[in-house]
């Protein structure tokens, strides 16, 4: 019965108290939210610890919830709890680079997986310029740090920020072309 209630529907029987509904909207997104998190930190045991605080934080709070929109909501604490999880494991910044961390917004009507985002991503990457292409790729996917890379190509390390930067700004700007709304965020680290 509680499977036709929308997403609202079950944010007023929780707040009621009704312990069906919230365990109908641990079921409808806990493994997303799992696969979100396990996507930026490929650590089961830890995603599978920051889904369930997120669950018990929100049961502990749901007599007083102001939430309009669950899963905005329940993604957004995954965010959350995976910047503090880094903020905690005190990560350099090269670290800290090397994640590709994306939140990915998406519109009612224009949902899409996190597959198509993936493919969609790397056409994007393939429209760059070739240097800027060929820096991108030592630092995301060859987990180059920019001194690493710097020393590589024979360019200071501040030429190595400005092309990841403008590759970050050109990917995110031809997504948005085709009707993708993401934003790339990258976590600051907390220095020594």
């Amino acid at each position: 019965m509680l499977k036709s209630y929308s997403d609202k529907e079950l944010l007023e029987q929780i707040s009621l108290g009704n312990s069906h509904a919230f365990r109908e909207l641990h079921y409808r997104y806990s493994a997303k939210m799992f696969t979100y998190g396990f996507n930026v930190l490929r650590n089961k045991e830890i995603c599978e610890d920051l889904v369930q605080n997120i669950f018990i934080d929100f049961w502990t709070k749901r007599k007083n919830n102001k939430i309009k929109n669950i899963k905005s909501y329940l993604f957004g604490a995954v965010k959350y709890q995976l910047f503090n999880y880094f903020r905690d494991q005190k990560m350099t910044y090269e670290d800290i680079t090397r994640l590709n961390i994306i939140d990915v917004s998406i519109g009612v009507s224009k949902e899409m997986e996190y597959q198509e985002l993936e493919e969609a991503i790397r056409t994007s990457f393939c429209k760059l310029p070739n240097r800027c292409k060929e820096i991108f790729e030592l630092s995301r996917y060859q987990n180059k740090s920019h001194k690493e890379i710097s020393e590589e190509l024979e360019i200071s390390i501040q030429a190595v920020k400005n092309q990841i930067s403008k590759a970050i700004s050109s990917i995110k700007k031809d997504l948005h072309k085709h009707g993708y709304v993401i934003s790339v965020i990258f976590i600051l680290a907390i220095l020594k």
